[in-house]
């Protein structure tokens, strides 16, 4: 059975939750060293789903306007090369949580019913950064979609299924408060499993997901009486909102009227957006189709990120007002982006700019001075980043493959990658399995498609950066280059697809 009542209600008859610096920016970064032995601070990590590098409204990109993001990037530093290395919501959060790459965590596609069978989830053995965090005094919580389990598989010939029950317990990986589920895009009438509530005990809510999660959020760090957390400890407070995520048209009225009468010649100001799907894409498989008839709703994706904005402005005014600024850490990042019609793509998972690359921002104006850093970022090194640098570099568990970058952060000098992996593979399928590269200058790809057949992408991103033009076979000397940083990443992932380069 399902439940429609307030938020509120419903959890306090549930378990209570108290159980070196960049080229862009010399001279901006602060030198306060590691937080140590200190007081640790509050995290609060904030990472709508499917929101595109280019929708930062300061970044003078896409046509949105989004003043909480834009004021919480001025006050902290942006990562203007953050990637996410395997652009896909499951993957990426595979990533973020073990600080290892999808072959390591085993998490290599989206999960769903499948995939099941290849072991295509997170493991409750792995330890995470959230149980990392509860092991070192935190309170911990996570809210909206979390999209890491694996649902029963499903008898042949019946429809895959997607969302998934995470049962009270390690599966949950140390996150304390849970107001969750798996993945649904019922963006308008969403629900979760709140605390320890039964399978059959979800929540049912008439509201914008954005919006009611941004109220349960508000909740938490009210705090009223205690009963969301521990007051006596920091909290590690995970947020991810589904939208922008599809389905774009839900979103409320509100939020599309600035919009209403734009078309997509106003709206889509890349050059490289094409309004139909290429026949090379359709026949190799690289890319989502549907270009033609999903391409009307860009001004409903826009009408998302507008929403989102609205609503992580909310939370970060009762931050502020709760006393909490000061002494909470926001991240604010994406899993993937979007590619919103460009090179005629619709969606993910492919090595351009506008999938590949994702908001990064990290905010704590008294202890980190504002600027832009570009270190190339990848998801598997938040994870040890984000330890050592709150002091807890010892705890960082055996078996991470991120790198610390925690210096960016401290003044210091350190060396950074030259390099970041760009990665794509189904367990259920041989043919199709891409890995790439991106350095400051190139992005440099090796894909096979539906047929098994090599392709190979080479864009040079600073004369060509909407990568409109494939240059592969025409730099030698820099396809060498960009080759031998690939075959070290493969070796150092000790991943299969070396084999096939």
């Amino acid at each position: 059975m399902s439940n429609n009542i307030s938020r509120r209600s419903f959890v306090k008859r549930s378990t209570a939750a108290t159980a070196g610096v960049g080229l862009l920016s010399s001279n901006l970064l602060s030198s306060c060293a590691k937080i140590g032995d200190k007081k640790r601070p509050n995290i609060l990590f904030i990472f709508p789903d499917q929101y595109r590098k280019q929708s930062l409204g300061f970044l003078n990109c896409d046509p949105v306007l989004t003043p909480n993001i834009d004021k919480l990037a001025s006050e902290g530093v942006h990562f203007t090369n953050a990637v996410s290395n395997h652009p896909l919501c499951s993957p990426f959060r595979g990533m973020l949580f073990t600080g290892k790459y999808p072959l390591s965590n085993g998490v290599q596609s989206n999960c769903h019913s499948g995939r099941t069978e290849y072991g295509n989830f997170l493991k409750s053995d792995e330890v995470c950064l959230s149980d990392v965090l509860k092991d070192a005094g935190y309170a911990t919580g996570y809210l909206g979609k979390w999209h890491l389990d694996g649902p029963t598989p499903t008898k042949p010939g019946e429809p895959k299924i997607w969302d998934s029950y995470c049962p009270p317990g390690p599966h949950r990986h140390g996150f304390e408060f849970w107001y969750s589920y798996g993945t649904h895009n019922r963006h308008n009438h969403p629900y979760y499993w709140v605390n320890d509530a039964k399978e059959n005990e979800r929540t049912d809510v008439n509201e914008w997901s954005p919006e009611h999660e941004a109220n349960v959020m508000i909740d938490y760090l009210e705090n009223k009486d205690g009963e969301f957390r521990d007051e006596n400890k920091p909290f590690f407070m995970c947020w991810g909102i589904n939208p922008p995520h599809t389905p774009f048209t839900e979103v409320p009225a509100r939020y599309k009227k600035r919009f209403e009468g734009m078309t997509n010649e106003d709206l889509l100001n890349r050059p490289n957006v094409q309004t139909h799907f290429s026949e090379f894409n359709k026949e190799s498989g690289f890319g989502d189709s549907g270009v033609e008839k999903k391409l009307d709703q860009a001004k409903d994706y826009f009408a998302c990120v507008e929403g989102v904005d609205d609503q992580v402005g909310r939370v970060l005014d009762v931050l502020d007002k709760q006393g909490l600024k000061d002494d909470t850490i926001v991240i604010f990042c994406s899993d993937h982006g979007e590619m919103l019609g460009s090179h005629g793509l619709m969606h993910k998972n492919v090595w351009y700019n506008e999938s590949y690359e994702i908001p990064f921002i990290v905010s704590w104006p008294k202890n980190i001075q504002p600027g832009e850093d570009n270190l190339l970022l990848s998801v598997p090194d938040i994870m040890p980043t984000l330890l050592a640098y709150l002091g807890l570099e010892d705890k960082i568990p055996e078996g991470v493959e991120g790198q610390d970058y925690s210096a960016v952060f401290n003044g210091e000098d350190f060396k950074r990658p030259d390099a970041a992996l760009y990665f794509f593979d189904k367990p259920e399928e041989e043919n199709e399995k891409r890995r790439g590269v991106k350095t400051h200058e190139y992005t440099y790809v090796i894909a096979y498609d539906r047929k098994n057949q090599k392709h190979v992408f080479l864009y040079d991103d600073i004369n060509d950066p909407y990568q409109m033009t494939n240059i592969a076979g025409q730099k030698p000397d820099v396809e060498k280059e960009l080759h031998m940083k690939l075959e070290k990443l493969l070796h150092e992932t000790k991943d299969y697809f070396i084999s096939y380069i």
